[in-house]
């Protein structure tokens, strides 16, 4: 009964969103930049664990270069028709999370088939590479800030964000917080700026990547904050 329970709870997405920045801001995120010119071959040792559909095989290996703390979680990469109007979504497995301790714990990425516009769909691999990475890397920064919580600390943020949508925003924030520390920064603007100019995109959905995100802007100054410490760090 307490696994169904469970199941209930999750399965309307409150284990989704949580108050992350208070545990980002407690947290020194050291990250040593992975090298990026790398081939197909280079790419496929961070395959390990990961189940991802072939069309997006070689973008999402590239996201997960950025995370070396990801290198051997277990993370399922899944198309899904619609995902309660996102497009993409990342989150703990229930049986992993239920059962298991949270250094082997799964997770999922749930990704939209077709990015649905007002007069079609588009399928997902065909939006722009900077886009896509970006999009994927933001998603793996939710999966990043994830692996310290225990099971109950996640369904705990996860009524919290029932009850206030400032856990949404918090939760956002956090997962470009960590892929800007890893080196996507610039690819994380280039997701925020296609979907907010785009004209085609709905305008509710703009609405909430305003709303509750950070914006373009906010994110260049902490990639330049970023760049000038190590700045300081290559000085000394």
């Amino acid at each position: 009964m307490t696994y169904l329970i469970l199941n209930a709870l999750f399965s309307i997405n409150f284990l989704l969103i949580y108050n992350s920045m208070e545990v980002f801001s407690k947290k020194e995120v050291v990250v040593n930049p992975p090298v990026h010119e790398q081939s197909n071959d280079d790419l496929e040792r961070f395959a390990t664990n990961k189940k991802i559909p072939l069309e997006i095989r070689d973008i999402a290996l590239e996201a997960l270069s950025y995370f070396p703390d990801l290198f051997e979680t277990e993370i399922d990469f899944q198309f899904k028709k619609n995902i309660n109007g996102s497009v993409m979504q990342a989150q703990p497995k229930i049986g992993s999370l239920l059962f298991s301790s949270k250094e082997n714990r799964g997770y999922r990425i749930k990704i939209s088939r077709y990015l649905a516009l007002e007069d079609e769909a588009v399928p997902i691999e065909t939006l722009p590479k900077e886009v896509l990475l970006g999009w994927i890397g933001h998603e793996l920064g939710h999966i990043q800030d994830y692996l310290e919580r225990s099971a109950f600390n996640l369904l705990q943020f996860g009524v919290k964000y029932y009850l206030s949508n400032t856990f949404l925003s918090e939760a956002e924030i956090a997962a470009d917080s960590y892929a800007v520390a890893f080196g996507l920064g610039k690819h994380i603007i280039a997701t925020k700026n296609f979907v907010l100019n785009h004209d085609k995109l709905p305008e509710d959905y703009k609405l909430k990547i305003r709303t509750l995100y950070m914006s373009p802007g906010e994110i260049l100054s902490m990639v330049d904050a970023e760049d000038s410490e190590e700045d300081i760090s290559d000085e000394n």
